[in-house]
């Protein structure tokens, strides 16, 4: 019962995991790298593809699947099971990370042709991916699927994407039975339009995921009507604000999830009336188009919350609209840019790695008026990131772009349980598993969540690194260590410091200006000196009541 991490350890992306028991191997995932990832571990598959009887896949996120095309260029063609929602999408994904990959290689050779070098081969083509999705075996949740006399899996509803899943394997073992769980990618509580994650309850050992296990999502503890009603109330504000000044909202949002989410939340404010006016949306991503034709086409199927069913048993689509326009023409995208109305557009990649979303970034970037609004995790090495954290310029296309636009964060739409998720999903185990494996989170976060999870929960938590391997049956597994965490409480602590500073640096600045408005008020205004009378002894109230709390403390 051999378990190698070959991906996801102690890095966000490139999952991939290989289970081995009893002459069969089944590997859970295999995500394409990404960000700085991809010069961590490079994109090759880190192993023989004889070894793989069967893959498992959990969801249809590039950073799970990329590389399965990539497998059965190598040769292999076992089963690849999924559940049937994931295995549509990755037939749009997957078609669509060969085209990068093609047009990579050929920008690539182009280059090198001019330096008088060998040219190189993308990772896979069309080809590998149709050789790939022949493979694809559908699963339901809940179903039993035997993969050998002595392993059988089955999944439940992870709520992450559409037909993502949480998978249970069970393996027979000399005098019973041992199981393991893997998490793939845990679903956001009161995620817009699809369910709640769902939760095992049993496991022997666990393998979950981090990717916010060190953050809260920061949005307000109320039911999931009224969280979704305050995200679109939110997302109507920017839009408004925005176009009141005259510019464009660019949305870079992943093709397949949050691209449908989004036009959901503009379903709402419609429907709702937040906004007087006809919002003009544009989708500009050839990708996010064929992904939308998906969701609409699984409508009837038991993959929607109630809210999102509720909308559908009134006969309206929750993510089509009729002020909604889709483009696939490189030239419709184009003009995108020469319109002078303000507009929505919404566009991939969701990091800004790649895809038409650079282009509109290098014409929005720069313009005061407009708004760039992030809607999803940003790997570290991305320009996402970049964005996201503060640069004040960025080069696109080989031209530096000064970041004039407002750069904003709609929170709550991550796809990605935060801390507060992860540990009700771990916490639904009846009795604690025998080791958490934790994974799918940056160095830092995942070995951070491990030490929480050892430290408050008292779970045997470690954070595997690239490429180890352990016998589940013989192996002693190593408890995490607090490095991590120790290096995070120190940082929050100078953070909370920053922080104090900056409000005794405002609250002087306030005595400062009270102290200047005191000396120039004129005394025969009683009204004015004694409105500024009250908000001193306001002020200094609030202040002694702070010293007295610490002094009592103390």
């Amino acid at each position: 019962m051999e378990l190698t991490f070959f991906g996801a350890a102690r890095t966000v992306t490139g999952s991939s995991f290989l289970l081995e028991h009893e002459g069969f191997s089944l590997l859970v995932d295999l995500g394409l790298p990404q960000g700085s990832d991809e010069k961590k571990m490079g994109e090759d598959l880190p192993f023989s593809p004889t070894m793989v009887d069967a893959v498992l896949l959990t969801h249809a996120h590039i950073d799970h699947s990329g590389r399965l095309p990539l497998l059965a260029k190598m040769g292999y063609q076992g089963p690849i099971f999924s559940t049937a929602a994931t295995a549509d999408l990755c037939s749009i994904m997957l078609e669509d990370s060969a085209h990068i990959q093609e047009s990579e290689a050929e920008w690539k050779n182009r280059k090198r042709k001019r330096h008088g070098e060998m040219p190189v081969e993308p990772l896979y083509n069309a080809e590998d991916v149709a050789a790939a999705l022949a493979l694809f075996r559908p699963v339901a949740y809940g179903e039993k699927v035997e993969l050998s006399p002595s392993m059988w899996f089955e999944l439940c509803d992870a709520g992450h994407l559409l037909g993502s899943a949480s998978a249970r394997i069970h393996l027979s073992v000399p005098g019973g039975e041992r199981t393991i769980v893997f998490s793939g990618d845990i679903g956001n509580i009161d995620q817009p339009m699809i369910r709640d994650p769902e939760y095992f309850h049993q496991a022997d050992f666990v393998v979950m995921e981090s990717t916010y296990g060190d953050r809260l999502h920061g949005v307000p503890d109320v039911d999931e009507s009224e969280m979704l009603l305050e995200r679109a109330r939110k997302l109507a504000a920017i839009t408004d604000d925005t176009f009141r000044r005259g510019g464009n909202l660019v949305i870079p949002s992943f093709a397949v999830g949050r691209t449908q989410e989004i036009l959901y939340l503009y379903r709402i404010i419609m429907d709702k009336k937040l906004l007087d006016y006809q919002i003009p949306v544009f989708v500009d991503s050839p990708l996010s188009v064929k992904a939308t034709n998906v969701f609409s086409s699984c409508l009837r199927d038991d993959y929607f919350d109630d809210e999102a069913r509720e909308m559908i048993k009134r006969g309206i689509n929750p993510i089509l609209f009729p002020s909604l326009v889709t483009i696939t023409d490189v030239e419709d995208s184009k003009a995108l840019n020469d319109r002078k109305e303000s507009a929505v557009i919404i566009s991939s990649s969701g990091m800004c790695e790649a895809g038409r979303i650079r282009h509109h970034l290098k014409h929005n970037l720069w313009r005061s008026e407009s708004t760039i609004l992030f809607v999803g995790y940003q790997a570290e090495g991305t320009l996402g990131r970049s964005l996201v954290d503060g640069t004040d310029h960025v080069t696109l296309f080989g031209e530096q772009i000064a970041v004039n636009a407002r750069i904003e964060v709609l929170e709550g739409t991550s796809g990605h349980a935060d801390q507060k998720g992860l540990e009700k999903w771990i916490g639904a185990y009846e009795r604690k598993p025998e080791a958490v494996f934790v994974v799918h989170g940056e160095d830092n976060v995942s070995q951070y969540f491990a030490s929480k999870l050892k430290n408050e929960y008292g779970f045997h938590a470690y954070a595997p690194k690239l490429y180890e391997r352990f016998d589940l049956l013989l192996d002693a597994i190593p408890l995490q260590d607090d490095t991590a965490l120790k290096a995070k409480t120190a940082q929050d602590l100078r953070s909370s410091f920053a922080t104090l500073e900056k409000s005794r640096n405002e609250l002087e600045g306030i005595v400062s200006r009270m102290e200047r408005a005191s000396a120039g008020i004129d005394l025969t205004n009683e009204k004015k000196a004694r409105k500024l009378h009250d908000a001193i002894i306001r002020l200094a109230s609030d202040v002694d009541f702070l010293v007295s709390k610490w002094n009592r403390d103390a």
